[in-house]
């Protein structure tokens, strides 16, 4: 067991509770001990929702442990039932409860409850939250349809055609406490809406058990998040006979692919993607003059492995970054993510602890970082512009506004969020740079400055373009600027005129000038070197 202050992923029954708290008519029991209900707070204050998730604790407590916790058990998997109503019940344990081995999905499956009960055995101490969340999903799917696999699993994904309807598809992974998935799920569902493409189910956010039964009557599935989904799609395939998409659509070039993939499964005519160039600003900003300045910026990818991969992508294809470190805390991503690193001349970071990632971002000493919100702190003490792309996330990294990662307008999303961090660390520069210099010191005015505000401006009020001064307000040792001065001054870039002018008239009372002309204002700067 490890001790640490941050940890990218909880354990499995965290994952468990994502499940059920996306689905409707499922309820959740979980065997725990009082403290275990903090996981509550993950939905009502990260996701913001208005309900709390449908888990029953049966929240033992240290007195409880020399009774029979059994019966602790039964009792609250009857309330639960009598008081939900539930059309599928959960029944799990967490990783305090594992260690009495009270096996609660056992207890339940011999109390003679009418409806379907689903024995998660997710072991606390070897794996994390996203695979809980996947073998829950793989598990309740595979009992809802346990009764109706297919024999011959013979499967025709073009039979649509024979039939006279649209293609229809199952889209398959978005959960709660997922990154941007609610809007990801609209975007798809638009994108694919465009393409004459119907949805048939959408699991688990949003469905039912009901909905669940209706899977095999889909022709395809789109498996949008693997690490939720692509279980539960290759079991489907193994048993019902359904294919499934491999391409993430996340940047403009996978949602290309995505799109092709799609159309060939499916059997409808070749997509054409010159048809689809202008869907997003991305491509636009790409071509443009001013995405030189993006060109070759150091880049460091580190998240949950499907965000990973299409970070490095969209970074190295579509923006012309340069990734220097790629990573991932999944390990049961490790495998695409090392592929990923090699193709890239890397070597793959395969970790969850983050301090870790921190030492390798600060070695690798990239220009902006891309990762969770643990890399959006690392990235502050570093002093590193930074975009979170995935999960562990802040209530910040979940909008109240339409925000998705996938499709068109994802890549228009992700475009804003990591080019912003980068425009803002450049003007950061700049005032870091020059803030010394007078138009950066409180109460120089601003660009409208000559419409308004007192009218006995001085030498140290110089607007961009014209140089004004007040004769009354100089002495007699002060220089004055001839009109042939004051436009050759003009022409110096306003960031760097303020010492230019300084430096003029100090050289101008050395040598006695009284007025300053273009000619002095050369000499002044082949005396300073300037």
């Amino acid at each position: 067991m490890e001790l640490t202050l941050w940890t990218y992923e909880g354990p499995p029954h965290i994952g468990a509770m994502r499940i059920a708290s996306s689905m409707e008519g499922v309820h959740y029991v979980l065997h725990a001990p009082q403290g275990d209900t903090y996981a509550d707070l993950l939905f009502t204050m990260i996701e913001r929702r208005g309900r709390r998730p449908p888990v029953t604790y049966t929240t033992f407590q240290a007195r409880d442990l020399g009774g029979d916790t059994a019966e602790l058990v039964k009792g609250h998997l009857r309330e639960a039932v009598e008081r939900f109503q539930p059309k599928a019940l959960l029944v799990g344990e967490s990783c305090t409860a594992e260690l009495i081995q009270d096996q609660p999905g056992s207890l339940a499956a011999s109390m003679g409850f009418n409806i379907p009960i689903v024995n998660l055995e997710l072991p606390a101490y070897s794996k994390k939250e996203n695979w809980g969340a996947a073998e829950t999903f793989y598990q309740v799917v595979r009992e809802l349809l346990s009764n109706l696999k297919s024999e011959e699993k013979t499967h025709d994904p073009q039979a649509w055609q024979e039939q006279g309807r649209r293609p229809k598809v199952n889209l398959l992974g978005p959960s709660l406490l997922g990154f941007r998935c609610r809007d990801d799920v609209l975007e798809i569902q638009k994108l694919l809406n465009e393409h004459g493409i119907d949805i048939n189910v959408i699991a688990p956010l949003g469905s039912s058990p009901a909905d669940l039964i209706r899977i095999p009557e889909a022709d395809i599935n789109v498996c949008l998040y693997p690490e939720i989904a692509e279980s539960t799609c290759l079991w489907l395939e193994r048993n019902f006979g359904i294919p499934f998409s491999k391409t993430i659509p996340i940047g403009v070039n996978a949602t290309h692919e995505f799109l092709s993939e799609l159309h060939q499964l499916l059997g409808i005519h070749s997509y054409n993607p010159k048809k689809q160039t202008n869907q997003s600003r991305l491509t636009w900003y790409s071509q443009s003059v001013d995405s030189n300045y993006l060109t070759g910026k150091r880049v460091f990818i580190f998240g949950d492995g499907t965000h990973a991969l299409a970070a490095a992508r969209i970074a190295k294809e579509e923006l012309g970054f340069e990734v220097v470190g790629i990573g991932t805390y999944s390990r049961e991503m490790a495998r695409p993510i090392r592929a990923a690193a090699k193709k890239l001349g890397l070597e793959a970071l395969i970790t969850n602890d983050y301090l870790q990632v921190e030492a390798a971002i600060s070695e690798a000493a990239p220009e902006l970082v891309l990762g969770t919100q643990m890399e959006r702190h690392s990235a502050k003490r570093l002093g590193i512009p930074c975009a979170v792309i995935s999960t562990p996330m802040h209530v910040q990294d979940v909008p109240a506004r339409y925000s998705p990662q996938m499709g068109w307008e994802g890549a228009n999303v992700i475009f804003d969020s990591w080019v912003h961090p980068l425009m803002m660390g450049l003007e950061e520069h700049l005032i870091g740079m020059f803030r010394h210099d007078f138009e950066f010191v409180d109460g120089h005015q601003s660009h409208l400055g000559h419409l308004g505000g007192s009218q006995n401006q001085t030498y140290e009020q110089v607007e961009e373009g014209t140089i004004t001064t007040n004769d009354s307000a100089l002495t007699e040792a002060d220089p004055i600027w001839t009109t042939e001065g004051k436009e050759e001054l003009s022409k110096i870039p306003f960031f760097v005129r303020g010492k230019i002018r300084k430096k003029t008239e100090k050289y101008a009372r050395q040598v006695g000038c009284r007025k300053i002309g273009s000619e002095t204002l050369y000499d002044a700067k082949a005396h300073f070197k300037a």
